[in-house]
């Protein structure tokens, strides 16, 4: 299992950020939003999804995530230089937390949830899920806590009631004035 930290501190590809973390406390949504900015980066990341080939970070794109407060799972928003969703990444995990820097983390359980602007949802990693549990380095009750977690979000997500994809939008808008970071990607 590996954990992963929201200001991707150790992410050779950025050579200039900006990084933000703010708790929240509202209707529908306890937990940390981070906000990290790329100004500039050594090469674009793309990535490709049945056939489709995207650009995921780039000069002026801006990743925002959601730690829900006890959640099994953690949710990225993608948005490219523009202002424009690129993808909802949701890593399904065991567990959250801080550092003493007060920067959030996760302990991820290799399943993945992509969501495209266009609605499609793809399910991914469930070969590295099962691999892991076959090599011992997760147990049985991971395993079993990450597909139920996964399958309850792909329920809320086919019946339209997963708040995540409106509440990035919103969010995205309310932090970048808190933060007095530009919207245009600057």
């Amino acid at each position: 299992m590996k954990r992963k930290f929201s200001d991707r501190a150790n992410w050779r590809r950025i050579l200039k950020k900006s990084y933000a973390c703010i708790p929240m406390d509202e209707p529908g949504f306890r937990g940390f939003v981070t906000m990290y900015r790329i100004h500039d980066l050594r090469d674009p990341l793309w990535k490709e999804y049945n056939g489709r080939r995207m650009c995921l970070a780039d000069k002026g794109y801006l990743w925002m995530q959601h730690f829900p407060r006890g959640e099994h799972f953690v949710v990225t928003t993608m948005f490219d230089d523009k202002g424009q969703v690129v993808q909802w990444y949701i890593d399904i995990c065991k567990t959250q937390g801080l550092t003493d820097q007060q920067v959030p983390w996760f302990d991820d359980l290799y399943l993945d949830i992509v969501v495209l602007p266009t609605g499609e949802t793809l399910l991914l990693d469930e070969d590295e899920l099962e691999e892991a549990l076959d090599d011992g380095h997760i147990t049985p009750r991971d395993s079993a806590m990450a597909q139920k977690t996964a399958s309850r979000l792909l329920s809320l997500i086919k019946q339209k009631k997963f708040p995540y994809f409106d509440m990035s939008l919103r969010h995205r808008t309310e932090l970048l004035e808190h933060f007095g970071w530009e919207t245009n990607g600057s």
